[in-house]
């Protein structure tokens, strides 16, 4: 099936037993629910189409971001939230799931409690033939709330998702989540994930100034995104797979930096969307397990960070010793 939006192929690696791997670097339209739907229903068509093994959307693909008129933001949402559209994910997104693509990992709001005025919950769900999506075990909310996400949601608090797969094991952060080490030290030490899954509508404009020294970018947010998948990455030792949002959002005003991609455990960038323009990446044989094992040979990070600090028992924290 053709698509309006651009496509980037690439191979990691010669093979066919390794992970394949579809990015949606997309705008989602505010107010514009069905218009998203056709959007997510047309980029999995190229995803199926190019046997990728798992697709990742970005943070609200479904709804869009919030904006600052709440009375008319709660309207929007409370018709957005996930409750509301689990037939069409049932009848359309699922039936999409076979032998070749396994994981569908989807970013949307839900209930939380409070009526008219409650908090949501912003939930990453996988959809995958052999779980209920809706199950807690399955949904990962995010903790680390920006701005003007604590109007409208509520923290996940301690929540933390890990799934197995015979590619590697996965954990998964929301945008602002990936900005705290700890979390991402709990993932890769404690729970020895392989890769996170980041989805995010992280922006990319913010001002920042240093005049004597002659230094000013109107980037800044952006040029932190691309700094810490980098960083983080490397430091612990794990694969980033990033889904970005791209584009302006329509009332606010708002740009989000795109820039979706995968980083591998050294940090370097193997391949990045625009962060400007709508793009699909398709990632194929990625070697999850056996490439990360190839990169601690040199630096091993985990080995170095446990001489010095030890788990405490029972708790997801660290101390020296």
């Amino acid at each position: 099936m053709s698509s309006s939006i651009s496509i980037r192929e690439r191979a990691f690696a010669p093979g066919e037993n390794s992970l394949s791997i579809g990015i949606a670097n997309i705008h989602a339209a505010v107010p514009g629910i069905e218009t998203n739907k056709r959007k997510i229903l047309e980029t999995m068509a190229v995803f199926k189409e190019k046997k990728v093994n798992m697709v990742v959307f970005p943070e609200f693909c479904l709804s869009g971001y919030f904006w600052e008129n709440q009375q008319e933001c709660r309207d929007y949402m409370n018709s957005a939230v996930i409750e509301r559209h689990h037939d069409w994910i049932t009848n359309m997104l699922f039936p999409m799931l076979d032998d070749d693509l396994n994981y569908i990992i989807f970013n949307n709001i839900r209930k939380g409690s409070g009526g008219y005025h409650r908090k949501y919950l912003n939930s990453t769900y996988i959809l995958n033939r052999t779980v209920d999506y809706m199950k807690e075990d399955y949904i990962y909310d995010k903790i680390m709330l920006p701005g003007i996400e604590k109007i409208y949601t509520r923290s996940g608090l301690d929540d933390r998702l890990v799934i197995d797969t015979k590619w590697g094991r996965f954990g998964f952060t929301t945008c602002y989540d990936y900005c705290f080490s700890q979390l991402l030290q709990e993932y890769s030490k404690i729970d020895q994930i392989d890769a996170v899954v980041q989805v995010a509508s992280w922006k990319g404009t913010g001002t920042r100034e240093y005049p004597t020294m002659n230094i000013h970018t109107d980037t800044y947010y952006g040029m932190l995104w691309d700094m810490l998948l980098s960083s983080r990455s490397a430091t612990n030792q794990v694969w980033t797979i990033a889904c970005n949002s791209v584009g302006v959002h329509t009332i606010s005003g708002t740009r989000f930096w795109g820039g979706s991609g995968l980083w591998a455990p050294s940090g370097i960038n193997i391949v990045q969307a625009s962060h400007f323009n709508e793009e699909l990446l398709i990632i194929h044989n990625i070697d999850i397990k056996g490439q990360r094992e190839i990169e601690v040979d040199d630096l091993e990070y985990a080995i170095d960070f446990n001489k010095i600090y030890r788990h405490i028992k029972g708790k997801r924290t660290f101390t020296r010793m």
